[in-house]
């Protein structure tokens, strides 16, 4: 007899409530954060907001399920034009009603490009993506009475509620907004990767022969995977449009489905508190080139490229440091405080023994 020693996994619900906790604790701390910073801060955290729930989604599809996606820019595009369709009515409905149409519009676009692309692998996927980030800006210009064009259209949204005060900042309310949509997004992604649905999502990721082996409907689970970080990016789309009133084709460039690729990685792929890292890198990178290109007074040309560089320098600093991203390197780094391998077993954790028969002769 052979013994084997395998992770004992806890009840779900206890998952979820260990989830929820750490959800409310961070976000009585964003509370005491936004409320003691000045309105500038609050608006680039609300742009932190939107940025965590784009990044997880793809941290979802392409860390835990294996697909490259270069087109969740255009994914937020539509999430972001679905908002500002809707509040430019003359009765919109309430901004909570308004994003979920935003993530139920999205995921079935996802739903679409997610069944072409389980059909592709590799690069063959990454280009398909691409040309969807590509194509889908044209079409405001294609159909300019209703998507306003290279203009675009503007987002009208309500001020803070008056029980907040009249002075009540609308950057603070904005990055409440974003927060909110953004802790609920990490607290329903880890409950699904923590769930069966996850699971299959790595063991499709890790070997799709012995998926299909187990069960699992592999190009259903594809799908499935696209969907959840398809409606993501419909609401980090919608959020986005809320924090810049406007939604414009510009503003959902290739450069920017590049962008939330680069935070995924920054942060860790697979690891859902990596995209928060991510997001963060995603706001303060531009603003550290822009004052480093302002005292060192570059060229209009550097300028504009520097946010390019500082991505792709940092990139390749942490994956010289840190394969798994930051968070792998957090993780690493208390590894080593706690005086043992990352790879090893805390000293408490519990594991179950599971007795394997070796065969005779």
């Amino acid at each position: 007899m052979a013994t084997l020693a395998l992770p004992r996994r806890g009840p779900f619900a206890s998952t979820i409530v260990r989830h929820l906790t750490v959800a409310v604790v961070g976000g009585l701390v964003l509370l005491l954060l936004t409320s003691s910073v000045n309105a500038y801060r609050d608006f680039q955290i609300a742009n932190v907001g939107y940025y965590v729930v784009a990044v997880a989604g793809l941290t979802v599809l392409t860390g835990l399920n294996g697909q490259i996606s270069l087109g969740h820019g255009a994914l937020m595009m539509v999430g972001a034009y679905t908002a500002a369709l809707i509040l430019d009515r003359d009765n919109p409905p309430p901004l909570v009603v308004v994003l979920v149409l935003c993530v139920v519009v999205t995921a079935v676009v996802g739903a679409i490009v997610g069944a072409a692309a389980a059909r592709l692998r590799g690069p063959y996927l990454a280009g398909a993506t691409l040309a969807f980030a590509v194509g889908l800006p044209g079409l405001t210009s294609h159909y300019a009475g209703t998507f306003g064009g290279d203009n675009g259209l503007s987002v009208f949204t309500s001020p803070p509620p008056a029980s907040l005060g009249v002075d009540f900042p609308s950057e603070r309310w904005q990055a409440w907004i974003t927060l909110a949509a953004a802790l609920v997004t990490l607290v329903l992604l880890a409950n699904l990767a923590s769930s069966r649905v996850g699971r299959s999502f790595r063991a499709v990721r890790d070997d799709e022969v012995s998926a299909e082996l187990a069960g699992i409907h592999v190009a259903r689970t594809q799908v499935l995977a696209f969907v959840v970080s398809a409606a993501c990016a419909g609401l980090a789309g919608g959020l986005l449009a809320v924090v810049s009133g406007q939604a414009t084709p510009g503003a959902f460039s290739v450069a920017l489905s590049l962008a939330i690729l680069a935070g995924a990685v920054l942060g860790g792929l697979g690891s859902l508190a990596g995209a928060v890292y991510g997001a963060v890198a995603l706001v303060a990178l531009p603003a550290i080139s822009s004052n480093a290109s302002e005292r060192f007074d570059f060229g209009t040309d550097v300028k504009s490229n520097m946010p390019l560089l500082v991505y792709g320098a940092l990139l390749v600093i942490v994956m010289l440091v840190a394969p798994q991203g930051l968070q792998g390197g957090v993780r690493r780094l208390a590894g080593l405080l706690r005086g043992r391998s990352p790879a090893q077993p805390a000293r408490n954790e519990s594991v179950t023994e599971v007795s394997v028969t070796e065969p005779e002769g």
